[in-house]
């Protein structure tokens, strides 16, 4: 009972912080990048209940998304033109979860007759077909240019019209948190523990009596139901929907939150969530080449951070819990090799920035800037400048690394071993 208390009181002041950031930071470019972090943390979240819980890894979760977005924007704009009956502006999410939900099932029917990689196909395949058909249906989909509608489409209770975006930030973080604490709550379920035994080991569940495909097949439907729920807020939010958002691209993007932030953790998502929506939206305004970077950044993860960003700050939860000054004797050897990557990151980046630079322009010309000073990307010493530190970043993470790992061990050891009170009392039982 203490747990889930002090898991609600988390709850509570993350919801608290959420509502007053509008309040720090008001300027329209900060409301949109806090409004799209909380679609997307919705729809992180959701793919997490199918990969993370259920282990059913899906590049075409976007379908259910999209899909969403384009049913609420045509329904509003048939309350717009008064050929459909009024519906509450702040309950249109509840339409886009019935999509997703009506949608998830079908696709989820055929999809959780396989699993693992032809799993994966299927779903890689869907996606695929759905793409296609926004293009090819053009009267319901207007192909490449999508659809356009206005969010203020009838009178909306307290006088609320839903025009300024601080109305819809608001709008979007209660969806946010009423969606994310139903799937926090659906995981502590019966049914989520089940969700967890098929991921670890479908023969076992399948033995003791249980319908994996059935689990599985729920398990589908309500990730697809929340997917659809946040494609709704996202198409209220932009006022517009595209091919883009059903296409592999923005399954893709949810996938790399997922990866990124920890699929093993429930807080994993709404970490990468946040984490990369704010790097998308800040990096793309000093360089072209933040997909070159996501794609390094997510490498990275997979091979040598397998849990993700949560996943890291999990593994010292005991330590800190037990004995804290163990974990104050990590702080300078994890600084030290913090110092020593982000020496080597910075060469890299010069680097590529470098080259890409000198693919867009005439050898003339070699000014640019990186990390706010001027480089001659022609020049010489820009060139050995970055390599050497690339190449010292190497050598310093060699020492450093070894250095953070034994004080890992370490202080794991020294965790796990009794203290000598524990061993006192054991010879005093005899």
């Amino acid at each position: 009972m203490a747990n889930l208390f002090k898991s609600f009181s988390t709850w509570i002041i993350i919801g608290v912080i959420a509502a007053i950031l509008p309040l720090i930071f008001d300027s329209s470019f900060a409301l949109t990048l806090l409004s799209k972090m909380g679609v997307l943390i919705i729809f992180t979240v959701a793919y997490n209940m199918l990969l993370g819980q259920g282990g059913m890894l899906s590049f075409g979760h976007a379908i259910y998304f999209g899909l969403a977005g384009y049913a609420s924007i045509h329904i509003m704009n048939g309350i717009g033109a008064e050929t459909l009956p009024y519906f509450p502006t702040v309950l249109f999410p509840l339409i886009g979860a019935v999509v997703g939900l009506f949608f998830g099932s079908l696709v989820g029917y055929v999809s959780t007759r396989r699993a693992g990689t032809a799993f994966a196909m299927i779903s890689l395949g869907f996606c695929e077909m759905v793409t296609a058909m926004t293009l090819i249906f053009v009267l319901f989909f207007n192909g490449e240019d999508g659809i356009q509608t206005d969010r203020m489409v009838g009178p909306e209770p307290f006088g609320i019209t839903f025009g300024p975006q601080i109305e819809i930030y608001y709008l979007i973080l209660f969806w946010c948190v009423v969606t994310v604490a139903l799937m926090y709550i659906i995981t502590k379920t019966p049914f989520g523990r089940m969700s967890n035994a098929v991921r670890d080991n479908p023969e076992r569940a399948a033995f003791i009596g249980y319908n994996v495909r059935h689990v599985r097949w729920i398990a589908f439907t309500l990730s697809a139901m929340f997917a659809g729920a946040a494609g709704s807020l996202h198409a209220i939010n932009y006022e517009h929907i595209g091919f883009e958002s059903v296409s592999v691209i923005q399954s893709g993007q949810v996938l790399f939150m997922a990866f990124i932030g920890g699929v093993g953790h429930f807080l994993g998502p709404v970490i990468g969530a946040i984490g990369l929506t704010y790097l998308d939206s800040i990096l793309l305004d000093y360089t072209e080449a933040w997909l070159l970077y996501l794609g390094v950044t997510f490498s990275v993860v997979v091979a040598f951070a397998p849990g993700g960003l949560a996943g890291l700050i999990v593994m010292h939860g005991p330590i800190a819990n037990t004995n804290k000054s163990l974990l104050l004797g990590l702080v300078k050897p994890y600084l030290s090799a913090i110092g020593s990557t982000t020496l080597g990151v910075i060469g890299f980046i010069g680097v590529i920035e470098m080259l890409y630079f000198r693919s867009l322009i005439s050898k003339g010309e070699g000014e640019l800037t990186i990390f706010w000073t001027e480089f001659n990307a022609n020049g010489l010493f820009s060139w050995i400048l970055f390599i050497g530190m690339i190449l010292i970043g190497i050598f310093l993470s060699k020492i450093t690394y070894r250095n953070a790992k034994e004080s890992w061990d370490n202080a794991c050891l020294l965790y796990t071993s009794p203290s000598p009170r524990d061993v006192e009392e054991s010879r005093k039982r005899g």
